[in-house]
Formats: structure tokens, sequence, C-alpha cells
């Protein structure tokens, strides 16, 4: 479709760094925080992804905020050390998969707001065909000695799961991720993102049978009004610069 992989020396540059901290470090923390701790913490613990990326976007220059917005990055990360308490464990267990978590989440945010300019020179399916391809020479060198110890009997379901798990996440999920960014910018697109904790929270509960402490519930509502409050001040801060 694209009939060409090229891309310029300096955004090749900026694509490896955003490839190896959003895709190598970002699968490295998600898979082992699912490991260590449980799915129902770990999508809380992406509720902070929109207020992250507001962050990056900030230290980049690429956006302003006043005091609502900081706020809100308080309100956030405080739902989601509440999380990360309400979980429970110990360091060698659970709170290590909670840092990982919140990890993933962070990496996620950065490769959002890091790739956002190559998107105005470049079409989505080939800054995410690079990414990936990029991102996937040290997951192999790091996974090498698992990939080859591995059993891989698994059953018919497992394998199924595997391959939704690879096209409906990884693949189409990013596609339609980072065409949105390239209409709206990953400010606006992060908003969609706000549904993705509370429905993965929703369907760990509902399918791994995986429970939620009163903590952890506070602490989501405290992701969730964190949330509300950052897009109420870039909602204010469109209409200050309208009018």
């Amino acid at each position: 479709r694209e009939r060409s992989f090229a891309i310029g020396r300096r955004d090749l540059a900026l694509l490896t760094s955003a490839a190896l901290i959003g895709i190598f470090l970002n699968q490295l923390c998600f898979s082992y925080a699912i490991k260590l701790t449980t799915a129902t913490t770990v999508a809380l613990l992406f509720g902070t992804l929109p207020v992250l990326t507001g962050l990056f976007a900030w230290a980049l220059g690429i956006e302003r905020f006043g005091s609502r917005f900081w706020a809100a990055a308080v309100l956030a990360f405080g739902g989601a050390g509440l999380v990360a308490i309400g979980s429970g464990g110990s360091l060698s267990g659970q709170l290590w998969g909670d840092l990982l978590g919140f990890l993933a989440s962070a990496t996620w945010a950065w490769y959002t707001v890091a790739v956002s300019p190559l998107l105005d020179r470049y079409s989505t399916m080939r800054i995410s065909t690079l990414a990936f391809a990029i991102g996937t020479v040290p997951l192999l060198a790091v996974g090498s000695h698992q990939l080859t110890s591995q059993d891989y009997g698994f059953g018919a379901s497992v394998w199924l799961l595997l391959a939704f798990a690879v096209v409906g996440p990884l693949v189409a999920a990013n596609l339609l991720w980072f065409g949105a960014i390239s209409r709206v910018g990953p400010s606006h697109a992060s908003v969609f993102a706000n549904l993705q904790p509370f429905l993965a929270a929703f369907f760990s509960l509902l399918i791994l049978s995986e429970s939620m402490t009163r903590v952890q519930i506070v602490g989501g509502i405290a992701i969730a009004g964190g949330i509300v409050l950052s897009r109420a001040s870039r909602r204010v801060g469109v209409d200050t610069v309208t009018a």
C-alpha cells in the first residue's frame, strides 16, 4: 500500500528513540505487569494515560495548561497510588507489577506524543510498521532465551487468544489510534482512551473473576475525576484561545 518505507534520517532517529521506549520498553513493562499483578489493577493504572499524555505534550511545548490541569494530574496520580495500595502484595510481587503497569502507561503516553509530529509528514501505516519493526529487534534479543525454552504445546484456545492479541490490540488498534492522532492530535485523541481502563477492569472482573478492593475503587474514581478535570481544563484553554 505504501510502496516505500523511506523516511528522513532525522525522522528515523526520532522514530527509533520513540519505538525503543513506546514499543520495546512498553511491551516489557506491560507483559510483566500483567504477570506480577492483576489485569484489573493494570487497567486502572492505564487511566493515567490521558494526563500523562498531556504532561509530555506540555514538556515538549506542544500544549500549555492552566491550574485545572495540574490539579487533575495530582488527582489522577493520587488515584494511581490508591490503586497500587489497594492491590496489596509485597514489593517482590504485586507492587512491582503496579509500578510496571504505571510505567507501561507512561511509555505509551510518551510514544503517542513523540511520534505525533511525524504523522504530519508520513502515513499512520508507515510509522506504525517501522516503529514495530524497530521495537521487535530488542524484544527478540531480550526474549530469545524464553522463546527457545518455551513449551509450545498449547491448546487451540490459547493460540486463538494470541492471534486476537496480535491482530486486535497490536495491529488494528494501533492503526486506528494513530489514524486518530494524525487527524485530531494526541490530546484530543486521548479522550477516547478514557474508556479503556474502565472497560478493561470490567472485563477483568467479568471474564477473569478478579476482585477489586474498596481502596482501588476509590482510586479508580479519583483517576476518572482527574480525566474529567483535565478535559475541562483543555476546553477552557481552547475557548480562551478562540475568544
